[in-house]
């Protein structure tokens, strides 16, 4: 699927794809380092849910992804799956855009596009995590400008002083 994505570039179109492969290993640790925003046993847990999806695919698995690509390059993805024991509940367990490709809201649509695979699988509501420390006020921004709302804030969760803040939106809202 291509989509056109703003930038500074007319005619950029942004490609998402699906499917995993043993590259996937590398750009998704080189996409998630690239942020800043993450510790090496974090950017590790990352390429972890990789190894799931190789080893039993993403039915079994539970980790769907969702590659965005502009001229070939990977710049952004996705991983999202159902919350085991729930109904229809999806977590997103992450999102991340090459730093050098932020602003050209590859996230907003990595994001979209990922509510909408959601609703096609039958979700009805979809889950985020993320850190309450300052360096994720754009984060927490980015999810509450895309509809979702904090639903709990759970303290002292990852460190003293660093609480995990839960964000829900109803799919296709």
């Amino acid at each position: 699927m291509n989509l056109p994505v703003p930038s500074a570039n007319a005619g950029v179109h942004l490609r998402f794809r699906d499917e995993v492969g043993p590259d996937d290993r590398q750009t998704v640790r080189a996409l998630v380092e690239s942020t800043g925003f993450f510790n090496p046993a974090e950017v590790d847990v990352a390429v972890e849910l990789v190894d799931e999806n190789l080893a039993k695919g993403a039915e079994r698995s539970g980790y769907h992804f969702l590659f965005a690509e502009l001229d070939g390059r990977t710049v952004g993805y996705a991983c999202f799956g159902p919350i085991a024991g729930t109904q229809s509940s999806y977590d997103l367990f992450w999102i991340a855009v090459d730093a050098r490709y932020q602003g050209r809201r590859i996230g907003q649509a990595l994001l979209a596009e990922s509510e909408r695979r959601v609703v096609h699988a039958g979700g009805s509501r979809i889950y985020i995590e993320t850190s309450h420390r300052q360096q994720y006020v754009s984060t927490r921004a980015f999810y509450f400008r895309s509809g979702y709302h904090q639903e709990a804030i759970l303290r002292d969760f990852y460190a003293p002083g660093d609480d995990k803040v839960i964000y829900v939106k109803v799919a296709g809202s």
